[in-house]
């Protein structure tokens, strides 16, 4: 079977052109309809140290959180507390956030390194997940309250307007802990519910969410 070599500089990579190249069904030309997906901005919240949480509700201050993406994802930035060794946590709504307690099985674990070289670990935490529980999940545990600290990372929520499956979600999270080690989490589980989920709390156990942003995106 012989090759087929493609000269680099006839192919239009501009982003005009796309964001991905495929062949057609011959595999001997290029598809000129083929494109990956894309992340559409939505709404950025920004902390000031006025508040514990953070919500995202569908239909409020121009959030869509519905079934016009499949995918969503959150980003965190400079997550910092007013206090020390506080952890950033969330939950899920089913009605327009009047609560927040949608049941979710979820894991949690962890790896863990020291400032002074010390203290390097992976490790599974029972008390962190949760088993057909209602409240909060944990995201980001201890993080230091020193000026200079913060916790970042992202959470992907998939399909939550479904009214057919459960709502599954994957966290991962890196920051500086109280006690000076790096620690990066694993966090992933489900909302064991077929209604569609329309509001995401994100809140902290003590104190103000002092500063930091967590910007939602759509998948399409």
């Amino acid at each position: 079977m012989a090759l087929s070599k493609l000269n680099f500089n006839s192919l239009n990579l501009t982003p005009v052109a796309g964001k991905g190249i495929g062949f057609d069904s011959g595999a001997d030309d290029l598809e000129a309809s083929f494109s990956g997906g894309s992340m559409v901005f939505i709404k950025k919240l920004t902390a000031d140290g006025s508040g514990t949480t953070l919500s995202f509700v569908h239909g409020s201050s121009n959030v869509v959180l519905d079934s016009t993406y499949k995918e969503y994802v959150f980003i965190f930035k400079d997550i910092h507390h007013s206090e020390a060794d506080r952890n950033l946590s969330f939950n899920l709504s089913i009605d327009s956030g009047s609560n927040y307690n949608v049941a979710k099985t979820t894991t949690f674990f962890y790896a863990t390194h020291s400032e002074d070289d010390g203290g390097g670990a992976i490790e599974y935490r029972t008390g962190t997940d949760l088993a057909q529980g209602t409240g909060i999940q944990p995201m980001m545990q201890g993080i230091k309250g020193d000026n200079d600290s913060s916790g970042a990372g992202y959470m992907h929520l998939f399909n939550p307007g479904s009214t057919t499956f459960v709502k599954h979600f994957l966290c991962t999270n890196t920051l500086m802990q109280d006690n000076t080690l790096t620690q990066n989490t694993y966090i992933g589980g489900y909302g064991n519910t077929t209604s569609a989920v329309d509001a995401i709390q994100f809140s902290v156990n003590s104190g103000n969410i002092d500063a930091g942003t967590i910007t939602l995106y759509g998948i399409n």
